[in-house]
């Protein structure tokens, strides 16, 4: 879903994109084949991994997810390309998918990370070897940390499961009510490629207010973890359904704003 919006929205603006998906039969398990796509390339955007589903298999998890990078991040430090982009996951705080209460809210860059999963865990590896792998080859390397991406039909769907059944806004567990629309994150994306940057950066990307029902964002947090440590400052009373995942430092660096947001939707003003 992601891979193909950055592909369209970049061969828009001229590039020439080589894609390389296991749909194609194309695996990223696959070095010398991986390292045949990648050379010529000026910049990598990664992609590949599973989804974090509940069955997927945990050593197929692990196989993909770190294996896979590795392969890609050697495959790109052969090509001498200029810059790295890495998707990574909020997961790799551990704190999303009912994994434990965060530390404080909202949620920052600077969060510990306690992933426990394997796909978070794997994520926060993936992470951790783009860091290092960037410090030895100094190939600039952005990860971005997105949370839930939606497609444009799924603001619908949401709605919908929440008339259904209104608890389905925490129940089984709170997304902190975040999310990405796939067209912001394709901009976050492509805006990584030429943004300013030398080294490694690893920054959280999100919509700038929250899919709720209709609670504010501090009711909602108050709601669902009572106990954890209030850190949102006067902003979220002149803005009450801001978002709980500050992205100012992605906002910074990449020189990006998301533009899609749940009031726009709920206000019936265009495609959210």
């Amino acid at each position: 879903m992601i891979g193909s919006v950055i592909e369209a929205e970049l061969q828009v603006i001229g590039h020439e994109v080589v894609g390389y998906d296991l749909l194609d039969g194309l695996d990223i398990l696959d070095s010398s084949s991986l390292e045949k796509a990648i050379c010529g390339c000026d910049a990598v955007i990664h992609l590949a991994s599973p989804l974090g589903d509940p069955e997927d298999s945990p050593h197929e998890t692990m196989r993909a997810i770190v294996q896979g990078t590795w392969n890609v991040l050697l495959a790109a430090e052969k090509a001498s390309v200029r810059r790295m982009i890495y998707m990574s996951s909020v997961d790799a705080l551990g704190v999303f998918k009912g994994e434990r209460e965060p530390a404080y809210l909202p949620l920052d860059d600077d969060h510990p990370c306690y992933p426990s999963t394997p796909y978070a865990i794997g994520k926060y590896l993936a992470e951790q070897m783009c860091r290092y792998w960037c410090e030895r080859t100094g190939i600039s390397t952005i990860c971005l940390r997105p949370p839930g991406v939606w497609r444009p039909e799924t603001y619908d769907e949401i709605q919908a499961l929440r008339r259904e059944r209104p608890a389905y806004e925490w129940d089984p567990y709170w997304e902190y009510g975040a999310f990405i629309d796939v067209r912001d994150l394709a901009a976050a994306s492509l805006q990584g490629l030429s943004c300013s940057l030398a080294g490694f950066a690893c920054v959280l990307v999100a919509s700038s207010d929250i899919t709720t029902s209709g609670k504010t964002s501090r009711e909602l947090a108050e709601l669902v973890h009572p106990d954890v440590e209030w850190r949102g400052g006067p902003a979220y009373r002149t803005e009450p359904y801001r978002s709980l995942l500050i992205t100012d430092r992605a906002e910074k660096l990449l020189g990006w704003k998301p533009v899609r947001t749940w009031q726009m939707f709920v206000a019936g003003n265009g495609d959210a």
